[in-house]
């Protein structure tokens, strides 16, 4: 049981996007709330670890492990990094917002994540030019997360008032946040980022609930923690106390 239970507080986080736009300095700030002072690149795949409290402050609030997988963004690992996407919860997807063309690649990336993670005849099949949320099954309930790092460098890039949204995070519905990955204010306990990180763990963990459920008796792990539904100590189903 120990080991079941074990199983059952941890969920699995991709964070992938093009060499050299600083994921591993990002992990490492959202896993130790320090910067990271020397980046090194990322050889196949770096995997870290954040405590998180699910649904903190409320009756249902209890700790789980966020495993969080820096995978290399070399082209020339594109071949074999695909090992790595199985059994995924949630994405999270890293541009450089000094750098256009890595935001746009932001779509080929959750297309290679998505072909493998749907397995079948198409885990292998070359990525997909133009990202259509539609041609995935089973995509809204994968949770997708974006965010663009070196906010400290974009004044000499833009020329408005506020950074452009990726089109990506508008056609997932997702959250996306900018930060400097070199000073930790970015992700600080109580701001703004912070509160769309935490969100975003919550709604990945709703996610390995819902799927572990499944092959358990039909109920998501939400609706167990409504007081409307109780495991008869008899039985194995579920009965309304209302």
């Amino acid at each position: 049981m120990a080991n079941h239970a074990n199983a059952m507080n941890k969920v699995k986080i991709l964070v992938v996007g093009d060499s050299g736009v600083g994921k591993s300095s990002l992990v490492h700030l959202i896993c130790h709330g320090q910067t990271l002072s020397n980046s090194s690149w990322t050889i196949g795949c770096s995997v870290e670890v954040r405590v998180h409290e699910y649904r903190e402050g409320t009756p249902s609030q209890r700790q789980y492990f966020v495993e969080l997988w820096d995978v290399g963004g070399s082209n020339s690992h594109k071949n074999a990094r695909h090992v790595f996407y199985n059994h995924v919860h949630g994405i999270i997807l890293v541009h450089d917002l000094t750098n256009r063309k890595s935001q746009l690649n932001l779509r080929r990336w959750l297309s290679e994540v998505l072909i493998r993670e749907g397995g079948g005849s198409k885990a292998r099949t070359p990525l997909v030019e133009d990202f259509d949320a539609e041609q995935f099954g089973g995509f809204s309930q994968l949770p997708v997360f974006v965010v663009g790092t070196k906010q400290d460098q974009i004044a000499e890039f833009r020329t408005s008032g506020r950074v452009r949204s990726s089109s990506i995070a508008d056609e997932c519905g997702a959250d996306e946040i900018s930060v400097n990955t070199q000073d930790q204010r970015f992700l600080a306990p109580g701001s703004s980022n912070a509160v769309k990180l935490s969100r975003f763990f919550d709604k990945v963990i709703e996610r390995q609930q819902t799927t572990t459920s499944r092959a358990d008796g039909g109920f998501s792990y939400p609706e167990r923690d409504n007081a409307m539904y109780r495991r008869s100590k008899y039985t194995s189903l579920y009965i309304s106390t209302g």
